[in-house]
């Protein structure tokens, strides 16, 4: 049996030799909590994300009633994922004849699959599933990937601020107070989208929390350059969830516009991404927004059943030499 999932996963190597495979750009991946450290309520946690950091957002996962385990939660994943290590820690047998295939930003790949009776997450459970046993640099440290992109009815809130995650029922539609709603669509797969301006291209944006960095597709990259907003670009290297290396061009952003935020120092990578092949967006202008972008909010919030996404407040991250600003131009609503 052979199915067909993807995992947007983006780790970038650039020209410097700066390595984003720990989670935290040129830092250790945090230790992992102890289980007294996971409250009554089931609460997540987020790694640090600090002015020069940019932090993963980690999830104690409970699988088959024991952990809990250090999953990153991947809003551009459209399932679950083990690493090798934790489907022998809990003594899964990895079936040859369930083969699953697995997309990633750079290509695609086959790999085993094992069957875990029940993946327990805050308020997010999901029984007796064949799951993906992949390892990829990306997950150094952790145990696994919480695909969000796969929930329905749950609601996610990164707190940066306090370091902290929920996944909790969505409920009613309402506006968490300080929060502004962004507009969003949910497309094929549970992705979560807004449509952004990039120097004025309009562009169909993905919301990752998978991908380190934010990167565009060659549609964006030509759009931006007929437009004069070529700049000078420095070539790196894009490994993904698979072994497939494609290469990109490292280069600065005009200001991102998305609905009354804006983003600006973004240093977007473009290139032929495969995913974008298997999103159908490869031929007009789309991007991919990383925990590059997505870090320099306070608060973040998913609402997966209906589609809207939150965010309250803005600050900025990165380095001295290369930091991205976000800030917003009107009351919340």
């Amino acid at each position: 049996m052979r199915l067909r999932y993807w995992l947007a996963w983006l780790i970038p190597v650039l020209p410097a030799g700066v390595i984003f495979a720990q989670g935290v750009a040129g830092g250790p991946a945090p230790a992992a909590p102890a289980a007294e450290q996971v409250d009554e309520e089931a609460n997540l946690f987020a790694a640090p994300t600090r002015l020069d950091r940019i932090g993963r957002i980690v999830a104690p996962v409970m699988i088959n009633g024991q952990g809990p385990f250090r999953f990153i939660i991947d809003t551009g994943a459209s399932h679950s994922t083990l690493s090798p290590a934790l489907a022998a820690k809990l003594g899964l047998k990895i079936s040859a004849d369930s083969l699953i295939e697995v997309n990633g930003i750079t290509g695609t790949a086959q790999v085993p699959a094992v069957r875990v009776q029940k993946l327990q997450a805050g308020d997010l459970q999901i029984e007796n599933t064949d799951f993906p046993v992949v390892w990829a640099p990306l997950m150094a440290g952790a145990d696994g990937i919480l695909g969000a992109a796969g929930l329905t009815q749950q609601r996610l809130t990164v707190d940066f601020e306090h370091n902290r995650v929920v996944i909790s029922r969505a409920g009613r539609r309402t506006i968490p107070s300080g929060y502004m709603r962004l507009r969003a669509q949910r497309v094929t797969g549970g992705l979560i989208t807004v449509t952004a301006l990039v120097g004025g291209v309009r562009v169909r944006a993905v919301i990752d929390t998978g991908s380190e960095r934010s990167l565009g597709n060659l549609a964006l990259q030509d759009a931006l350059s007929h437009r004069r907003f070529a700049a000078v670009s420095r070539t790196t290297k894009v490994y993904g969830a698979t072994s497939d290396v494609v290469p990109g061009d490292a280069q600065r952003a005009p200001t991102i516009a998305i609905d009354d935020m804006r983003i600006a120092d973004v240093t977007l990578v473009f290139g032929d991404f495969h995913i974008f092949k298997v999103w159908n967006m490869e031929d007009k202008p789309a991007l991919i927004i990383g925990m590059d972008v997505l870090g320099t909010v306070q608060s973040l919030g998913i609402d997966f059943q209906h589609a809207d996404l939150f965010i309250n407040g803005s600050r900025t991250i990165g380095t001295d030499s290369d930091p991205v600003h976000s800030f917003v131009t009107s009351r919340p609503r």
